[in-house]
């Protein structure tokens, strides 16, 4: 009698399993595809993956004693199959353990010009087939860390009491710039669109609204699609991607940093701890550097550095002969990825906090601080990446609020009811948000965010 046993089933059996339990399997069925098939004449060797384990199973066929022999080894990469065989255990082998074949069953052929054969692809030609490119070891492990890290995050959160809110992805309003999709319906002209009678746009950050929510619940979380619509096409922009966005009310800045290292440090851990033959993968064949890296983080300290004082620091910096692409190094400029990473990975060696930034360069919402200058704000910098987490606590103070949002340009019809969180109890609140392709591009070591989405929606692309 056949058992049906998944890849990952096989592997947990060998590794976790006494002999006892061993011995009770002796046939298995499994289904999945062929990665490759190769055929000496009297033996076939078939590498075997049916999607629940990064590693392959490997299935073994006799000349003498499977009559389809020939049949089977013409089945090439990419071919589904029913497999029934005996189970043996080889532990003195570099395989643990192999199937030998003893019935066959076809469900489904793959043609011969199947673009995933055995070899090395350029991650720009895989970008041309993301309906394919999962089946190659490099995505299948990207795309196994996305889940288990969306896991991490669920958990963490949690864990620790937070209501998970579904924030909305039809808008009227905005709260992080003019970068924004309009939703219309049909072939409407008009500046607004009539079915909501006002102008509708794709959600930009949930964070506004889960403000509402944490004011109820204190703390909240959202994690979702969101939208920009720059034209930009660097590695690190597109035009659909997710943000986790957590907000923590009777907090301050903080509160808002020390859950911050909380939850990096958590899903850093869980993914190791979760996902271990991809992150090996990883390690070894994308960025030799990564558990180094990963590890720096989990054990370090997150430091806080003044946005003044790094200003100085990269001032001195300019003056002793380090070189900038951008030079021009002043107080009340918006910090570059290359200076950002110069503090994280030269000055600190470790993640640090960047806080209390020019209020000018800063969104509306964030709080002032008492030197009128600055708001209460954050950056998460880390090695190798620099900025990883934006947050800060929230105005709070009504009046304050009111004339910033004026002088931001806003209409307040849009944004009354987000006034009102301040008339209606309003007190202390913060939270953050994580770009959540650029925390599966940290953890990877992958260097791309078209690469860590499933179908990436960047400017002038939207083939599938």
């Amino acid at each position: 009698m056949f058992e049906f046993i998944t890849v990952r089933e096989l592997y947990e059996l060998v590794f976790n399993a006494d002999h006892i339990e061993k011995d009770n399997i002796e046939y298995v069925e499994l289904q999945g595809w062929v990665k490759t098939n190769r055929d000496n004449g009297s033996l076939g060797f078939i590498e075997f993956n049916d999607g629940t384990y990064f590693k392959n199973a490997q299935l073994v066929y006799f000349k003498d004693s499977f009559k389809d022999y020939d049949t089977l080894s013409k089945y090439g990469t990419g071919t589904a199959l029913t497999v029934m065989g005996k189970l043996v255990f080889t532990p003195d082998a570099k395989q643990p353990f192999e199937i030998q074949i003893k019935e066959v069953r076809l469900e489904g052929e793959c043609a011969s010009d199947y673009p995933m054969q055995k070899k090395r692809h350029s991650f720009e030609y895989l970008r041309e087939i993301p309906h394919l490119r999962v089946r190659a070891n490099t995505f299948n492990a990207v795309f196994r860390i996305r889940s288990v890290l969306s896991m991490a995050i669920h958990e963490f959160f949690q864990s620790q009491g937070f209501v998970y809110v579904h924030t909305p992805l039809l808008t009227g309003i905005t709260c992080e710039g003019d970068d924004m999709f309009h939703v219309v319906t049909g072939s409407n002209s008009k500046e607004y669109d009539s079915y909501f009678n006002k102008k509708t746009l794709l959600s930009g950050s949930g964070q506004i609204h889960v403000e509402a929510f944490a004011l109820a619940f204190r703390d909240v979380y959202t994690f979702g699609p969101t939208f920009r619509s720059e034209k930009s096409n660097t590695r690190t922009h597109a035009s659909e991607f997710w943000m986790i966005e957590p907000e923590i009310a009777f907090a301050d800045l903080e509160d808002d940093m020390n859950l911050i290292e909380d939850c990096i440090k958590f899903c850093i851990d869980y993914c190791m701890n979760n996902a271990k033959e991809e992150m090996e993968f990883f390690n070894k064949m994308i960025d030799t550097t990564l558990f180094e890296r990963l590890n720096h983080v989990l054990n370090s300290e997150f430091k806080r550095l003044e946005y003044t004082e790094a200003i100085e620091l990269l001032k001195k910096a300019v003056a002793n002969g380090t070189k900038f692409e951008n030079d021009n190094i002043e107080w009340g400029m918006d910090l570059e990825s290359e200076h950002e990473r110069y503090i994280t990975e030269k000055v600190i060696n470790g993640p640090v906090f960047l806080i209390n930034y020019p209020k000018e360069i800063k969104s509306f919402y964030m709080k002032n601080n008492a030197d009128g200058k600055t708001v209460a704000a954050c950056d998460l910098l880390v090695p190798g990446v620099g900025e990883l987490v934006g947050g800060s606590q929230r105005e709070d103070n009504y009046d304050i609020l009111e004339e910033k949002m004026v002088s931001s340009g806003l209409d307040m019809k849009d944004y009354g009811w987000y006034l009102d969180l301040r008339k209606y109890g309003g007190c202390s609140h913060a939270g953050f948000g994580i770009g959540f392709e650029r925390f599966v591009m940290y953890i990877t070591g992958m260097q791309n965010i078209r690469d860590v989405l499933p179908f990436p929606r960047t400017y002038k692309n939207l083939e599938f």
